[in-house]
């Protein structure tokens, strides 16, 4: 044979084999689309009741489409059968393990309003471990004890509340416990809901948890809500002083998801100073955050922590020129009309800074006028009216002016006890915290 009828045998087998393959690939492909179909199926039982869940199997279906007479679907050679499953139900708890766990319940209830952070780790097994609703791990008795510890210093008065709603048992020595609780802190007004799921595992006649694990349960709150605590901000403020005046104005914004305020300085003969703030509700942090923005180009973050006595802010701030500055703000309200906000730790380019101290009140609005605006309205369903113009007159001959006598000179302005000097560079920032904190993202505990 030539080498040329030896080319074209070699290109036939190419080609045949070409064939062979896009064949196989066929079935491969149809293969694929069974699958994927089944699977869709599959999913589809979600939406079946329970009592008759679908059980796909697969058989050669005749080459001939036979009759459907109920039973069954045919897709494409497969069928698929529908079959009754019966759901039996966990048994119920033996009576004397509910009994138990209702002691439990009663022995967390009263060792969490105690503020007993060891009676509640010896509720764990040696080795137990307890999960927060955000996923932390806390593993071993000696951490889930340092915990509570934790959460009892920072919220001493904290009240539990506990309710079972369920319980079963998986052989003679694992139960699993299903409730709820809510804790409450009563000086905040404020309470916070959480599922949990308990593994209790038995030893001698007593039966400590084994792992702990909690779920929220709580309504995610809307950014306005969390805002409510600083809505007394919205409306006309004031700070007045011998070295200067800061003008401050709150209002919402067109969704009501931020609180924006505009406020400013005027000192002496210097060039007047404006500042636009935004105050918003940041969900993965749990806190209050602003953003500040002055006019000579500078801006500034801050977030804000309850106290006590008020609320504090870490504030950190860029300046035009690139200097970063830091500096931590209290604000402790007086009344419903005053508040005082004092600047502390304050340091610019590395350079400590003096404190300062300013009282700022609350400006009576105009007649008619909105809050956070500070200019009279109209009344409701009337139109603007312009103040009328002066009549043209004809000129006449001129009249003497009457001099005007020396008037008293009005007395210096008092400063209020306690009060420093405005600083010439820029108005402190007005925190804006809420005044129905959430409970703290983590740890939460409450265990068992």
């Amino acid at each position: 044979m030539n080498w040329l009828g030896k080319r074209r045998i070699d290109v036939g087998n190419r080609f045949f084999q070409r064939i062979v393959d896009r064949k196989a690939m066929a079935h491969v492909a149809v293969a694929l689309l069974m699958n994927v179909c089944l699977a869709a199926l599959a999913q589809a039982q979600v939406a079946i009741d329970v009592t008759k869940q679908p059980v796909v199997s697969s058989k050669p279906a005749e080459n001939a489409p036979a009759a459907n007479d109920g039973g069954g679907l045919e897709v494409e050679g497969v069928e698929i059968e529908v079959v009754e499953i019966d759901v039996v139900e966990a048994p119920a708890a033996p009576p004397e393990l509910v009994a138990v766990i209702e002691h439990e319940e009663g022995a967390t209830v009263e060792a969490f309003n105690k503020g007993d952070a060891e009676a509640l780790g010896k509720l764990f097994m040696e080795q137990g471990e307890l999960i927060d609703e955000n996923g932390n791990l806390y593993q071993g008795r000696d951490q889930i004890t340092s915990v509570f510890k934790a959460f009892f210093e920072r919220f001493p008065k904290a009240v539990l509340e506990m309710e079972v709603t369920g319980l079963r048992t998986v052989g003679d020595s694992l139960a699993i416990e299903e409730g709820v609780r809510r804790v409450t802190l009563p000086e905040q007004d404020t309470a916070a809901q959480m599922r949990y799921v308990a593994v209790r595992d038995k030893v001698g006649d007593h039966w400590p948890i084994a792992s702990y694990r909690e779920f929220s349960d709580d309504p995610l709150p809307s950014p306005r809500e969390m805002l409510q605590g600083v809505s007394w901000l919205v409306g006309d403020w004031i700070d007045e002083s011998p070295e200067g005046r800061t003008s401050i104005s709150y209002r919402w914004d067109e969704s009501g998801n931020f609180l924006v305020g505009d406020y400013t300085l005027h000192v002496d003969s210097l060039q007047e100073s404006k500042s636009s703030q935004r105050i918003g509700w940041d969900p993965i942090e749990g806190v209050l955050r602003s953003w500040t923005f002055d006019s000579d180009g500078g801006f500034s973050t801050g977030e804000w922590v309850p106290t006590e006595f008020g609320w504090v802010v870490k504030s950190d701030a860029t300046m035009p020129d690139g200097i970063t500055g830091t500096a931590t703000v209290t604000l402790t309200p007086k009344d419903e009309d005053h508040f005082v906000v004092r600047s502390s730790d304050r340091i610019v380019g590395g350079v400590d800074e003096p404190e300062f101290e300013l009282t700022i009140a609350r400006r009576p609005p105009l007649p008619g006028a909105a809050a956070g605006t500070g200019q009279a309205l109209p009344p409701d369903g009337q139109p603007a009216v312009e103040p009328p113009k002066p009549a043209a007159t004809t000129p006449g001959p001129a009249k003497a002016v009457e001099q005007p006598k020396p008037a008293t000179p009005p007395p210096p302005a008092v400063k209020s006890a306690g009060a420093a000097a405005v600083p010439a560079a820029k108005p402190p920032a007005i925190p804006a915290v809420p005044l129905r904190p959430a409970l703290p993202a983590a740890p939460r505990p409450v265990g068992r």
